[in-house]
């Protein structure tokens, strides 16, 4: 019996640990690796946020402490696994806030249903409108009354890839 080496079929198989995908192992410095691990758990870029508010209002005092740092997709994200994001085009949803270049985080798992935004293919072409169900027939509505809505029958082909949970304007 041969001692050390490989041994066939011993060890966690692949893609089935923490992070579902095959590991590899690197040299880091000491120093870094509690950041890198935190890096690699929250997959994202942890931001400082300072304690004081900034008002909308009347102007309040200045106050520079930071009070601890946020991981901003943890921040945005309920369901980092069923989420993506998409730029929106166009001005058919501007009344509702997206602009044309907005980015648009979407929830693949989130149930859609009435007066919710979502992104839909319609007959091959893709779209972010409002569901709205009104005489027991769906919609996509847009938020601009310069569009048309759309309506939902089988015979559209309409697919939706998600409800919209948030959008972060490009300017």
């Amino acid at each position: 019996m041969a001692h050390g080496g490989a041994r066939k079929g011993a060890g966690r198989p692949k893609g089935q640990g923490l992070y579902g995908e095959p590991t590899e192992r690197i040299r880091v410095p000491v120093s870094m690796v509690d950041e890198i691990k935190q890096f690699a758990f929250t997959r994202g870029l942890k931001l400082p946020v300072y304690s004081s508010r900034v008002s909308a209002g009347s102007a309040l005092p200045a106050d520079d402490t930071m009070d601890e740092r946020i991981d901003l997709a943890s921040f945005l994200v309920d369901d980092p696994e069923d989420t993506f994001l998409v730029y929106a085009a166009g001005d058919s949803m501007r009344d509702a806030g997206i602009r044309d270049g907005d980015l648009m985080l979407v929830n693949r798992r989130m149930k859609p249903s009435h007066g919710k935004i979502v992104v839909a293919a319609v007959e091959g072409q893709v779209t972010v409108k409002y569901l709205i169900m009104k005489q027991r027939k769906a919609y996509l509505m847009p938020a601009n009354p310069a569009f048309d809505e759309i309506p939902i029958d089988p015979e559209t082909g309409v697919v939706i890839w998600g409800v919209v949970t948030r959008s972060i304007q490009s300017h």
